[in-house]
Parts: C-alpha cells; sequence; structure tokens
C-alpha cells in the first residue's frame, strides 16, 4: 500500500485499550502484527515470521459491562511460539512477579502431564510500558536466563523484552531502524496528522492507516472514547491513592518529631506540612 504524503489524518492513542486491539489483533490484518514481531525480535531473510494467529482476536466491548482488563494481545506464529504482547500505562505492584507469572502460566499450559517436555514451545513476552519499568537508559531491552558469568543461554524457551515509552525521544528524522519507527508509532501517532515518510514497511504503513480515526465506525469511537475516559479514572483513582499515602508519611513523621519537641519551623521544612496541620496533630 502506497503512503498518502499530504492526507490530513487524525490518529488515536494507540496506547487506549480499544486502539490497540483493534490495530494488533485483527484476524484481517494480521500483516500488522507480523511487522512488529518481526521489528522487535529482529528477525530477517528466513526466519522472519510468516503467517500468525492471533487467539484472542478484537472484538468490541458492550460498553455497560466493559471493565477494566489486563491489555494484552496473544498469538502463535507456525513453528508454535506463542507471543504475548501487553500493553501497560501503568506500573503495578509486583510487576516483575506478575509477568513472569503470566509467561510462565503460558508455558505450562501447552501440556498435561502425560504429555512431553519436548512438546513445550517458546513463548516470547513483549511488554510496551508507559513507564520506566528497568534501571537503564535505554528504551528497549531483551531479558533471557543464561550464565551470568558467561553469558551462555541453556534455558531458552522464556524471553522478555520491553519497550518503555518514556525512555524514547527520538524524532522523525532520527528514526532509523523498524524496531524505533514502531516505537515512534505507538508514542507518537496521536500527536501527528500526516503518516511519516520512509517507513519502509508495509506492515506499519497498514498500522497508520488502521491508526486513522476517520476510518473508525461509530461504534469503535464510541468504544474508544470510554476506554479513555475509564483510563483517566484509573489514573485518577491511582494518583489521590498515592497522594494519600504521600500525605500519611508526612503526617507520622510530624507526630513523631513533635514528640521529640523539635521546632514547628523544623517539623515544617521536613514534612511540608502547614503550622495549622502540625497543631491539629
Amino acid at each position: 500500500m502506497g503512503i498518502s504524503k499530504n492526507i490530513f489524518m487524525v490518529f488515536v492513542d494507540v496506547k487506549n485499550d480499544i486502539a490497540f486491539r483493534k490495530i494488533f489483533s485483527d484476524e484481517n490484518k494480521t500483516e500488522i502484527l507480523i511487522s512488529f514481531l518481526n521489528a522487535v525480535l529482529n528477525l530477517s531473510g528466513k526466519n522472519r515470521i510468516q503467517a500468525i494467529t492471533i487467539n484472542n482476536p478484537f472484538q468490541l466491548p458492550i460498553l455497560p459491562n466493559y471493565k477494566a482488563s489486563i491489555l494484552d494481545v496473544r498469538a502463535k506464529d507456525f513453528k508454535g511460539n506463542t507471543f504475548i504482547i501487553e500493553m501497560q500505562v501503568a506500573d503495578l505492584l509486583g510487576m516483575d512477579k506478575r509477568l513472569l507469572y503470566y509467561t510462565s502460566k503460558e508455558y505450562s499450559q501447552q501440556i498435561v502431564s502425560c504429555d512431553k517436555y519436548t512438546e513445550l514451545n517458546p513463548v516470547i513476552f513483549i511488554g510496551i510500558f508507559d513507564f520506566n519499568f528497568t534501571s537503564g537508559s535505554h528504551y528497549f531491552s531483551h531479558h533471557a536466563i543464561c550464565n551470568v558469568e558467561t553469558n551462555e543461554q541453556v534455558v531458552r524457551d522464556m524471553n522478555f523484552y520491553f519497550i518503555e515509552l518514556p525512555k524514547f525521544f527520538k524524532t522523525q528524522d532520527q528514526l532509523m531502524t523498524i524496531i524505533d519507527k514502531w516505537i515512534y508509532f505507538i508514542k507518537e501517532a496521536e500527536n501527528l496528522n500526516v503518516i511519516p515518510q520512509n517507513l519502509n514497511d508495509a506492515g506499519l504503513q497498514e498500522a497508520y492507516q488502521y491508526a486513522n480515526r476517520n476510518t473508525w465506525s461509530k461504534e469503535e469511537l464510541d468504544a474508544y472514547i470510554y476506554a479513555g475516559i475509564r483510563e483517566q479514572d484509573l489514573r485518577g483513582r491511582s494518583e489521590l491513592a498515592e497522594l494519600k499515602r504521600e500525605k500519611l508519611v508526612r503526617t507520622q513523621m510530624a507526630k513523631k518529631m513533635k514528640n521529640n519537641d523539635e521546632p514547628i519551623s523544623k517539623i515544617t521544612d521536613y514534612t511540608g506540612l502547614s503550622e495549622q496541620e502540625i497543631d491539629e496533630l
């Protein structure tokens, strides 16, 4: 498909629940997910994924019953490899343990007790995070089980790829690799009004066309808007809970300092509470 150079478009926020699922898990547009997987896994030549089956294809939710859920896309290629692509807009307590549990559960459920272990196939987890997850500065990282001294990888069947959007700062003219172009699409599409030039990838071109909200049905747009409102509500509740936790910590510190007869000015400096708030403790 050729790229329309000068047609004004309005792109959706790819991080939105409905948008992410529609773009990446449409059974009729598997070339989008195939392109993304080949980019993340850096596959080329005969190793490239050619066909894929989406295990949880996109369906519009029934809005009155639409509840928060884990935002993921699951697929399997012709070799039997399972892919879990997950979009997370907010960090969770125990996130590292959750994704390990999630992936190992998917791995173990491939067989039952009487089956051979050799029938197990690799599971690849791809996490797209709208928050910083690792301590490194790079926005794309690959994690595997390996010998910490030699880097030898004997246990190969579970791999983790993390895309951390807050660490990605490249502009359009700095996009050199296909993975960079995909990350740019996920993070910045909603801020664009034309499809970037020089994509050189049919799947990514199709993703931009599919993210054009002018082509969406009213039902899809209603679900998209509702998902955005729900996401903001969840963020608001999370931020409010964090503010309450911070206030509790500062109040407890102020009480302790007050009991130790520390000067009010010092308590105010250390806790940020007003003199009135401290007097009322």
